[in-house]
């Protein structure tokens, strides 16, 4: 996607072989692109969220092996490159996807083929992505057409959660894919985009992409979504997913549950653009079985801005010694899910739907 009429992705390799990345801990206030050298900068790029999005983080490790192996393709090596990245952010099934991708396919080779091959793969990975998120759009603007249909042209209203734009993928997004194919086939859009607390990743990155694409939106806080709905101003709701269940059980930022319920209660269709790495065949109760990554309290007391001087700089909200929470990801029950737009197309959040578009897939 653009960047003042300039397109990037979210992470690269230059001819020169290094591996460069957006530092999305800076946006929307300063671009910062920065090379990402050895293993520990991989590391802590995931961990820390200068990339982050389950589809980028996975594609981010794959990287991160790639650049290892240049250096130690040993047996060693890789056992110990998947368990130092696997451990960054537990609850996004594409980092552990993308890190069995790798192993698979290396571990077969003799050393000295590891790293041209590892190259090749992480690549491959990335383009793979870009291609499936494409599809993604294109498979959910025959719903927005539709909705347009039923409004006579009239402006299709979108509600959006955290960022599952561009650049939480390596390209096009998973929630936004749709809204841009629809912007290109001329239908009117607006999108409502929830500030998502705590991070902002709404109000700092998809409010950014959607201003650099020039796509209309509003920037709304997080609970004026359900009043919305309650008015008749949401035509749809579209989220993303970091890991979803054999059932159709979604896991995402923390608050899209609430979305959904708000959703249900008021007729509003829910959707989740679903590209199918994300897809953990082996869990089917989310709510039960996935883990969900506690972060720092530091991110709820705390915000980050720009101050009148133009200085980024982040400010404390809240009294001193007061305690606070931060589960990163909720879980939304199958059950109030629409439908999932995957790559192969658009099915019902359930076991049986899941396993007839991905009948190759599906786990016993």
């Amino acid at each position: 996607m653009k960047i003042d009429g300039k397109p990037y992705r979210s992470i690269w390799r230059e001819a020169s072989g290094e591996v460069r990345i957006i530092d999305q801990r800076w946006l929307p206030h300063e671009l910062r692109i920065v090379p990402l050298r050895d293993r520990a900068e991989f590391a802590a790029a995931i961990r820390d969220m200068w990339v982050r999005g389950a589809p980028l983080i996975g594609a981010t490790a794959a990287y991160g092996v790639a650049v290892q192996m240049q250096g130690d393709a040993s047996d060693a090596s890789l056992r110990e490159t998947w368990e130092v990245l696997h451990e960054t952010r537990p609850t996004a099934i594409n980092l552990k996807w993308a890190l069995d991708e790798m192993t698979r396919h290396l571990a077969p080779l003799p050393v000295t083929e590891r790293p041209a091959a590892a190259w090749a793969r992480a690549a491959e990975i990335a383009d793979e992505d870009v291609e499936i998120n494409r599809r993604i759009g294109e498979h959910g603007l025959a719903i927005i057409r539709e909705i347009a249909a039923r409004k006579g042209g009239g402006r299709v209203n979108i509600l959006t959660h955290c960022n599952a734009g561009w650049p939480a993928t390596v390209d096009w997004g998973t929630a936004t894919s749709p809204i841009y194919h629809a912007v290109e086939a001329g239908i009117d859009v607006h999108v409502f985009v929830d500030e998502t607390r705590p991070r902002n990743q709404g109000a700092q990155l998809t409010a950014w992409e959607l201003n650099s694409h020039g796509v209309s939106h509003d920037l709304i806080v997080d609970n004026a979504g359900g009043h919305l709905m309650q008015h008749g101003e949401v035509d749809m709701v579209i989220v993303g997913t970091d890991r979803t269940t054999a059932n159709g059980d979604v896991c995402n930022k923390i608050g899209t549950y609430l979305k959904a319920l708000a959703a249900k209660a008021n007729g509003v269709p829910f959707y989740v653009a679903l590209p199918s790495p994300t897809i953990d065949w082996t869990v089917k109760d989310g709510v039960k079985e996935i883990p969900i990554e506690e972060r720092a309290g530091s991110e709820v007391t705390h915000v980050q801005g720009r101050d009148a001087a133009g200085r980024v700089i982040c400010v404390q909200i809240s009294p001193d010694g007061t305690p606070a929470r931060n589960p990163a990801f909720d879980v939304t029950p199958a059950h109030l899910v629409t439908g999932l737009i995957t790559e192969r197309g658009i099915c019902t959040a359930s076991s049986e739907g899941l396993a007839a578009m991905f009948p190759d897939r599906v786990r016993g």
